[in-house]
């Protein structure tokens, strides 16, 4: 088989970048090593940037995404007894949208059987091959056929623990992580949200968060000990516990009921530098991992799309390979931006082992950047998502 980009990874970075280029002429064949049920189970992020969002419209994908979505103008951050609102459009100007990512893949997976564009699921022992200085491609095995699939550039989508990154030379690849002494053990249940944005509670219990996927849907999380087993917790030991870490007029309000998800995800802060390898290009969580504190993850893949979408367009369509040459610098600046961010939140919102001198200067970080125009105008612009940098 034959064609312009092989996109390894059926997430919503893969099928988004996949939808895009399909939209402008630019063949590609996606493979996922596994069932659409399977990818389709995942449950992840629900706050979308409005850049994010703009990609979805751009791809013609957000009827759905705009019909259902909640855009929140705001949200909120309680600590030391006391709740500071972050108006995000007075300050930026922008809002973000509610929208979970299991209804963005759903979108995309239809949009991409609609098309007819070539899919692989169930794709095994998948293999990439003369990236570095030849023509690239990728062997694998499909329904028990061996395949090989000629091609000119390739799109690492597979996440941190895909093949693509494992594929990169280990002289060239550079590795940044820090690893959170803690994880988020996160509940989802049908039950209204506890208010209409979302509360980040900083508490001497640990950290909680109320958010939310619709208006009958409810995700909260509570910070807990990675000796934890999510086994061990009941929904209603879950539910005392966030209550206890609430300000007691949400806490009043919550409405608890049975979860239909649980579970806990370590933090970590992770870059892989850099992001292109002669014509293998790193999307995504197989480039980059964020602390879900600053709500940056998926919207971070979009924009790593957003560059590689613009440079194979140009490269592909209009002769400029050269453009591809910057992928990496241009993809890594808003990725380090976004590293600093969900790191800064983490770290301001969670409860620490900490002498009395950190925790003071916890204190006084969430004092200042709550008591000053600058310091809520900061918090804002970063949480909307920085503005996408062109490739020129």
């Amino acid at each position: 088989m034959k064609t312009r980009v092989a996109i390894i990874g059926a997430g919503p970075s893969g099928l988004l970048l996949g939808q895009l280029l399909h939209r402008c002429g630019i063949d590609n064949v996606i493979l996922e090593r596994h069932t659409p049920d399977y990818v389709l189970g995942r449950i992840r992020a629900g706050v979308l940037e409005y850049g994010f969002v703009d990609l979805m419209r751009e791809a013609g994908v957000s009827e759905r995404m705009d019909r259902e979505g909640l855009v929140h103008d705001g949200f909120t951050l309680a600590f030391q007894g006391r709740r500071q609102h972050i108006d995000m459009k007075t300050l930026t100007g922008k809002s973000v949208l509610v929208y979970g990512q299991t209804e963005v893949t759903r979108d995309l997976m239809d949009a991409r059987q609609a098309s007819g564009a070539p899919i692989y699921y169930e794709a095994e022992d998948v293999q990439l091959h003369d990236f570095l200085d030849g023509k690239p491609r990728v062997t694998f095995t499909h329904q028990g056929q061996k395949k090989t699939l000629d091609c000119d550039y390739i799109a690492g989508c597979d996440g941190f623990h895909g093949v693509s990154r494992k594929s990169a030379p280990k002289d060239k690849l550079k590795e940044f992580e820090r690893v959170y002494p803690f994880g988020w053990l996160g509940l989802m249940a049908d039950t209204p949200p506890v208010e209409d944005e979302l509360i980040y509670v900083h508490n001497p219990r640990g950290f909680a968060l109320c958010s939310m996927r619709s208006h009958t849907r409810s995700r909260y999380y509570v910070q807990c000990s990675l000796a934890e087993h999510v086994e061990d917790w009941s929904d209603d030991r879950f539910w005392t516990e966030l209550a206890a870490r609430l300000p007691e007029d949400v806490a009043g309000k919550l409405v608890t009921g049975p979860s239909i998800e649980k579970s806990i995800a370590p933090l970590r802060s992770f870059v892989a530098e850099p992001m292109k390898f002669g014509n293998l290009f790193l999307v995504g969580d197989a480039a980059h991992i964020v602390p879900p504190t600053g709500a940056k993850g998926l919207n971070l893949a979009s924009s790593d799309v957003y560059t590689l979408y613009h440079a194979l367009r140009g490269a592909c369509l209009e002769g400029r390979p050269e453009l591809l040459d910057r992928y990496s610098e241009i993809a890594l600046r808003r990725v380090w931006k976004a590293e600093r961010f969900s790191w800064w939140m983490s770290m301001l919102l969670h409860t620490f082992d900490d002498d009395a001198f950190s925790q003071r200067i916890q204190r006084a970080e969430q004092d200042y950047y709550t008591s000053t125009h600058a310091g809520l105008t900061t918090i804002a612009e970063n949480y909307v998502g920085l503005p996408y940098e062109p490739v020129v």
